[in-house]
């Protein structure tokens, strides 16, 4: 079984930053991309930033949403199996809950599988 764990979210004013964490755990064969979507009330859930898994201990090329870009930063570790997200000179339109993502492979599986962390809440206020 594999669980998705986002930390981080919380309340901050305009112009504040926050930082959201998503570990993975169980049992993991190897991760794909990892990334962070939000959905406000109202709203479909949308793409905030991803990063493949790369060759590196800290991942590979990242892609983000015009809205975010410039403003936020995804990292990974892949010896922690852990995402990142910087989210910096927040807006209220930012207001969100927030979910980590990873594409794996499981120990007992050989093709690719999407899973979703429970979801953090951010709101920004004006």
């Amino acid at each position: 079984q594999v669980q998705l764990v986002e930390s981080g979210g919380g309340l901050v004013q305009a112009g504040g930053s926050l930082r959201l964490s998503c570990a993975a755990s169980g049992s993991i064969f190897s991760i794909n991309d990892m990334g962070w979507y939000r959905q406000a009330p109202g709203k479909q859930r949308e793409l905030v930033a991803v990063i493949i898994s790369g060759t590196s201990t800290s991942g590979g090329m990242t892609n983000y949403a015009d809205s975010v870009k410039g403003r936020f930063t995804i990292s990974r570790d892949n010896a922690k199996n852990t995402v990142y997200l910087q989210m910096n000179s927040l807006k209220p339109e930012d207001t969100a809950v927030y979910y980590c993502n990873a594409a794996l492979r499981t120990r007992a599986t050989t093709y690719l599988t999407n899973y979703w962390g429970q979801g953090t809440q951010v709101t920004v206020s004006s």
